[in-house]
């Protein structure tokens, strides 16, 4: 299992900027892919950036140019860059872990393991 613990959330106005961290631990080495998500009042959680470990990249289509990520494998941490931030970037910030998981069968299972997040704020 895989333990993720979120932080650097808070209130900021807009177009400031505001980098979250993600720090695992636990069984690390089967993590394959890491990805951030946000889920705003009232509305579905989605995917907002994701790094796996061969270090591709995915970025949301609506947040290419502001958002980015990054990781430090010494530090076992996936980093969210947000700038130029927006009242609608307002959101509770999660990630999560993908990791392969061999079943006594052979078969192969994909676990997701998830951060409690941390709330993001942006004042108008």
């Amino acid at each position: 299992q895989v333990q993720l613990v979120e932080s650097g959330g808070g209130l900021v106005q807009t177009g400031e900027s505001l980098s979250l961290s993600c720090a695992a631990s636990g069984n690390i080495e089967r993590i394959t892919a890491m990805t951030w998500h946000r889920q705003a009042p009232g509305k579905e959680r989605e995917a907002v950036a994701g790094i796996t470990r061969g270090g591709d990249i995915n970025i949301a289509d609506s947040l290419k140019g502001r958002f980015s990520i990054s990781r430090d494998n010494a530090k076992s941490t996936v980093y969210l860059q947000m700038n130029s931030l927006k009242f609608a970037d307002t959101a509770v910030y999660s990630c999560s872990a993908d990791s392969t998981i061999i079943l006594p069968t052979g078969e192969y299972e994909v676990r997701r393991d998830w951060g409690r997040g941390t709330q993001v704020t942006v004042s108008s």
